[in-house]
């Protein structure tokens, strides 16, 4: 598990807390997050493509929300190597996702940077 301090993962712990909360209500969300919830559609496309099998609709929220954070760092941010951001979904997924979120946020991501490289 991640160091709870380290200040990477508390600020992405923030950006989940806030694509989750603006599901189910309009609010303020910070910078980030209104950057990848403007991109929702495309990043949702992106998401779709990796999972076939699950209508977005149909996604458990919290898994949705750390999905979208990982799209966006890997396909617009790009500051980070993709290991590194599938790694950081995967531990987010263990820490709030149900028990089989983190195998599928692990393969959603793993087939998007294959697509990606391809």
């Amino acid at each position: 598990m991640k160091n709870p301090l380290d200040p990477r993962h508390t600020k992405r712990q923030k950006i989940i807390d806030d694509l989750f909360r603006v599901e189910f209500h309009s609010q303020r969300i910070q910078p980030k997050a209104q950057k990848i919830y403007s991109l929702k559609k495309n990043i949702d496309s992106q998401i779709q493509k990796s999972a076939p099998r699950f209508p977005i609709e149909k996604i458990n929220r919290i898994d949705l929300a750390i999905l979208r954070l990982a799209v966006y760092e890997l396909l617009y941010e790009k500051k980070e190597p993709p290991k590194v951001i599938i790694d950081e979904a995967i531990e987010l997924a263990k820490e709030y996702g149900g028990e089989t979120s983190s195998a599928f946020i692990n393969g959603a991501l793993g087939f998007i940077v294959t697509l990606q490289k391809g």
